[in-house]
């Protein structure tokens, strides 16, 4: 953690399924990760590029804990593999040094005696603990005083004591050498499931995480409780993780916050670092381009502040599932999801009005103009013209539309998905009326006019970006915008209309250049192994990115 900043922070991409766990070696050098699959990476933690020191498949599906010996040499990986549970290995090499063996069913956790004489102990979904001597690491016995899963076990930083926390809301702390149990804290500790134990730097106290959304603090030596910190009263309050580093305790909420807790006022968290953890599927910026707005899968939407990244979640009645569309138009911020509506957001108040219009299809795209006030959104069924969230006119259309763009000069472009289309028309007063239509060999899944309304660009999943002339929408150049090998998913224009983005199934973003249009600029891997999902420019030199990994990133792009 640097300084205690969450946004000084770096992304590791490399690998291929979803990570389950990562951890620091006692060096610090290093990070051990592992994902899905069973896979686990050790990665260098000095170096920018992250470079591999090892890789290795301990058993066959998922790990979901990791713990490095106090010497950084021996390592020891739990989960659900099909043939085993867990296993320790050399970090150097990969050679087994031992068997973790004794228990009936997955391994939740697992760590390692900080000292010697080394131990390794094991959480199991069987409700036991399990406790293995070495090297080379042997069983040596079972504990079994929790009634429901064990979920995590952790050794205090002197190794004489360890706790245990279940899915039975019970806390037990035990001899770091002889295993005996030494007693119950709390009684139980929670109220629900306990998901994290973590010990603070001296041993004398315990930070646990549960389900029954709080996290409390403990004295080691009465097991006495502390202090409570309540997180919330929703089902994504529920506390999933905690740890305790240096002077910072964190904890991890379902919905994926991390929590800076105060001890000194357990009330309110010092900062919330908020996010998203779903795909995203809509990326938009408030008019002065200060604001960037985010919104995912499950119909959360986020406002970022572009230049210090602190970011904050929009309150109140949203969509409650995937969000297609979202525009902002001077103090509101306008939203359609697949809940066929479309929403308004107080964008000083930071939260959900009570508007809300149905709009009777399910949305694919929606576009502002700001001179007349004006939102047109593209369903199924038709185009619809709407002002102050009232639909005002429509036009029936019989194709699948993707993406709406409105120009300066009240020319309107919709893509299409079904018959490989870009439909213009224009906005007379609040109507719109057909004017031409442009064919592409693959369904068209964005269009956007250029600020100064000299072109319209348009990108389709037969991997091409495509720009024509405005008014007469004929092919700008004739070199061929083609360099993507998948579907292009979005297409975005500077604010000096000269350079275009595009950003694609692929996982990479291209820079196109208006005046240089042989040359362009690739992004490669963006978003690591995941589709890019929408792109905006905050200034000439500035563009901004969203994808399926729930990421959202800011380059600086020197042109092609």
């Amino acid at each position: 953690m640097a300084r205690g900043n969450p946004e000084i922070s770096d992304i590791y991409t490399e690998h291929s399924l979803p990570v389950n766990v990562a951890k620091y070696s006692p060096s610090g050098f290093y990070i051990a990760s592992g994902d899905q699959s069973g896979k686990v990476r050790i990665w260098d933690t000095v170096n920018k590029e992250h470079i591999l020191k090892n890789e290795f498949h301990p058993f066959g599906g998922p790990i979901k804990d990791i713990a490095w010996s106090p010497d950084n040499q021996r390592m020891v990986v739990v989960g659900e593999g099909r043939e085993r549970f867990g296993h320790v290995f050399m970090s150097e090499t990969g050679t087994s040094v031992g068997e973790i063996s004794g228990q009936s069913k997955p391994i939740n956790s697992c760590d390692f005696k900080p000292n010697r004489p080394f131990r390794i102990i094991t959480g199991s979904e069987d409700n036991t603990i399990a406790v293995f001597e070495g090297p080379p690491f042997k069983f040596k016995m079972t504990k079994q005083d929790h009634t429901r899963f064990v979920q995590a076990v952790r050794y205090s930083p002197s190794g004489n004591l360890f706790a245990s926390a279940g899915f039975d809301g019970k806390v037990f702390l035990y001899d770091g050498n002889t295993s005996e149990l030494i007693g119950e804290v709390g009684s139980p500790a929670h109220n629900g499931g306990v998901y994290g134990v973590a010990w603070s730097p001296d041993g004398k106290q315990l930070l646990t995480a549960s389900g029954d959304k709080t996290s409390r603090l403990w004295d080691v030596e009465t097991r006495q409780m502390v202090s409570e910190f309540i997180m919330g009263s929703t089902v994504e309050d529920q506390q999933v993780s905690c740890l305790w580093q240096g002077p910072h305790l964190l904890s991890v909420s379902l919905s994926g916050f991390i929590n800076y807790l105060d001890i000194n006022n357990p009330e309110k968290p010092l900062r919330i670092v908020k996010g998203h953890n779903k795909p995203i599927t809509v990326l938009t910026l408030s008019e002065d381009r200060s604001t960037i707005f985010t919104g995912s899968h499950d119909g959360y939407i986020t406002r970022w502040n572009a230049s210090t990244g602190e970011n904050e979640r929009i309150e109140g009645q949203g969509h409650g599932n995937q969000i297609n569309g979202m525009r902002a138009l001077g103090s509101s911020l306008f939203t359609c999801g697949i809940d066929d509506c479309l929403k308004q957001v107080d964008i000083e108040g930071n939260v959900y009005t009570s508007d809300n219009l149905k709009l009777g299809a399910q949305p694919r795209g929606m576009d502002v103009s700001k001179e007349n006030n004006l939102l047109i959104v593209g369903t199924i069924r038709e185009l619809i013209v709407v002002q102050e969230c009232r639909k005002v006119s429509s036009v029936a259309i019989k194709y699948e539309p993707t993406s709406v763009s409105i120009s300066q000069s009240n020319q309107v472009a919709v893509g299409s998905a079904s018959d490989n289309k870009v439909y213009i028309y224009e906005l007379e007063g609040k109507s719109l009326t057909f004017k031409t239509e442009l064919v592409h060999l693959g369904p068209v899944t964005d269009v956007a006019y250029s600020p100064d309304d000299k072109y319209l660009v348009a990108c389709d999943a037969n991997r091409k970006v495509i720009l024509y002339s405005v008014p007469e929408y004929q092919l700008a150049h004739n070199k061929e915008w083609g360099f993507h090998n998948a579907r292009v998913n979005c297409v975005a224009w500077s604010p000096n209309s000269l350079l275009v983005a595009s950003g694609s199934l692929d996982t990479n973003i291209i820079i196109w250049s208006v005046e240089k249009p042989a040359k362009h600029l690739t992004i490669k891997n963006a978003h690591a192994q995941n589709q890019i999902t929408r792109l905006s420019w905050l200034d000439d030199q500035t563009l901004v990115s969203v994808g399926q990994d729930a990421n959202t990133k800011l380059w600086t792009v020197s042109p092609p």
